[in-house]
């Protein structure tokens, strides 16, 4: 008889789940931001040449980030905040990776890049515990950034591969992978845009987020021909999000982190399956 109809976690798996949600929710309670439900199914989706999006039929897509939400309801008025919940990306499957996954995604008004790094920092070290954070530049990591985005893509990961253990802040992305992120006033060659990598986990990544519709409308474009060359889906822009930022985005800083992978973390897990009821696989 089969037995994949039973939960790929052990009960105290749940348990451990329960709690860190129960304490990221405090993290946030305590520091007034709003918790606020994003949409999973919406009429448009991400450009990013990287991501891959799973269609809902005649209703849109399944959402890969509550991004687009939030900023809307940024520049609608609505404080700081965030979002706790299931978001979905096709063709990701293996020991970090599920087509859908729980993401924690907020926004601070008023915050820049560097300063989110810190609350980052702080709420990482209330499920791991405190330890030592290090920082280092995109160029100093991958050298020579005069190669193909592919080249560049590969050369990142064998470097973080040999960062070892420890938490690494990777920082001053160039300027052609600033996705939403603003480009450094002082540096305009670089965006400014974090990752988090903590144990060889890619763990979070964040923004100064980008307020002008107009270079974001560039962007959006650029990713579409990218995509097109590729022979890949195009996606209509999202112009609702377009008018957002066109009526003001308030000056602001946010991050996406992946709950699933922390929780992994945090329990000394080898998968995101060991830390998760009914992954792909059993779902």
């Amino acid at each position: 008889m089969s037995t994949d109809w039973r939960p790929a976690c052990t009960l105290s798996a749940l348990r451990v789940r329960a709690g860190m949600l129960a304490d990221i929710r405090q993290f946030f309670a305590e520091r007034g931001l709003l918790e606020v439900s994003a949409t999973v199914v919406a009429a448009h989706t991400v450009t990013d040449p990287n991501i891959e999006s799973i269609a809902a039929g005649p209703i849109g897509y399944l959402q890969t980030s509550p991004e687009y939400q939030l900023k809307r309801l940024l520049a609608a008025g609505v404080p700081s905040l965030y979002s706790l919940g299931p978001v979905f990306r096709a063709g990701e499957l293996g020991r970090l990776h599920n087509p859908e996954f729980t993401l924690l995604e907020w926004y601070r008004l008023g915050y820049d890049d560097v300063q989110l790094m810190a609350e980052v920092a702080e709420l990482v070290d209330l499920i791991l515990g405190s330890d030592d954070y290090h920082f280092h530049r995109y160029a100093a990591l991958v050298g020579d950034l005069n190669r193909p985005a592919a080249e560049l893509d590969l050369a990142l990961v064998d470097a973080l591969a040999e960062l070892g253990p420890g938490r690494h802040f990777i920082t001053h992305y160039p300027a052609d992978q600033a996705a939403l992120a603003r480009l450094h006033a002082d540096e305009p060659e670089t965006a400014a845009r974090f990752e988090l990598v903590v144990d060889g986990v890619e763990l979070a990544n964040g923004y100064h987020e980008l307020t002008d519709a107009d270079e974001q409308r560039r962007r959006f474009a650029r990713d579409i021909e990218q995509r097109r060359i590729a022979g890949r889906v195009e996606p209509s822009l999202d112009e609702r999000f377009l008018a957002a930022l066109d009526s003001g985005l308030p000056d602001c800083a946010g991050v996406a982190l992946g709950v699933d992978r922390l929780l992994m973390l945090k329990q000394g897990a080898d998968s995101l399956a060991a830390v998760t009821a009914f992954p792909a696989d059993r779902a």
